[in-house]
């Protein structure tokens, strides 16, 4: 059986010095092929960029997480600059979106400049021709779809996706990917998104290093998780672990033109 595993999406830059150079390390043993090492805003750009040149594994998206202040104006220059140097280095354009958590603390938060501002990622990626890595939720991942289709945008991927049954339905008909968490094995909605979604369309992920519960309460997020979650998969779509290995490893591949 082919087990080599991709990490859909995971902030290397986040982790401590020793923990990364575990996961750098045993990578052969874990069957890691690759990694989509996100960024959070400029200078996570930076290390994810240099990662990538040490680690042939280590494969770098750029962009600017919603859940924080908006960048300031020189911010967003410079990282616009290093996105239109680097762009060719770069499997995506990741991770943007909207604030959706934030706002949960501050419901009188004002979105539209978070739209705009995804806007302009969503306009460098359809220039270059690279997918992107969206965090939007719920309500929020219908205001993407909108700028998604005003743009005519098809590679799109939501990751650790939740939302409503009217929103996934317009996202497969888009051919939208999501990516799932080791969470599927104690959040009984995310089951539920693994079974209305097409197997074609799933990715897995770590969003490490973000903590989980369940059997991985306690214990420092790694790729190799991703096992678990193939197993929980293949259980809850009924198909044999060796297809869900391979038509996820297909997907992910051909997604970032790995």
């Amino acid at each position: 059986m082919n087990e080599q595993i991709i990490d859909a999406h995971i902030h290397l830059d986040m982790y401590k010095e020793r923990e990364l150079q575990q996961i750098l390390q045993q990578v052969e043993s874990t069957k890691l092929d690759a990694m989509i090492a996100v960024s959070y805003h400029f200078a996570s750009c930076q290390v994810n960029y240099a990662l990538a040149k040490q680690s042939k594994v280590v494969k770098p998206a750029f962009g600017f997480h919603p859940e924080q202040d908006l960048p300031i104006e020189t911010e967003l220059a410079e990282l616009i600059q290093f996105i239109e140097m680097h762009h060719k280095e770069a499997v995506a354009i990741g991770e943007v979106g909207l604030p959706y958590y934030k706002r949960q603390n501050k419901p009188n938060l004002d979105l539209n400049p978070y739209i705009e501002l995804l806007e302009v990622f969503i306009k460098l990626a359809k220039r270059f021709g690279l997918p992107i890595s969206l965090h939007a939720v719920y309500e929020d991942a219908d205001i993407v779809c909108d700028l998604l289709e005003k743009h005519s945008i098809q590679k799109a991927h939501f990751h650790w996706f939740k939302g409503g049954k009217r929103t996934i339905e317009r996202m497969v008909a888009n051919g939208y990917l999501i990516s799932i968490t080791p969470d599927i094995y104690y959040e009984q909605e995310i089951q539920d998104l693994v079974h209305m979604y097409p197997l074609t369309h799933l990715m897995m992920e770590t969003d490490g290093p973000w903590p989980f519960e369940g059997p991985f309460a306690g214990k420092m997020t790694h790729p190799k998780m991703i096992h678990q979650t193939a197993h929980k998969i293949a259980h809850l779509k009924e198909q044999s672990l060796k297809d869900i290995y391979k038509q996820i490893y297909t997907t992910t591949s051909q997604f970032f033109s790995l």
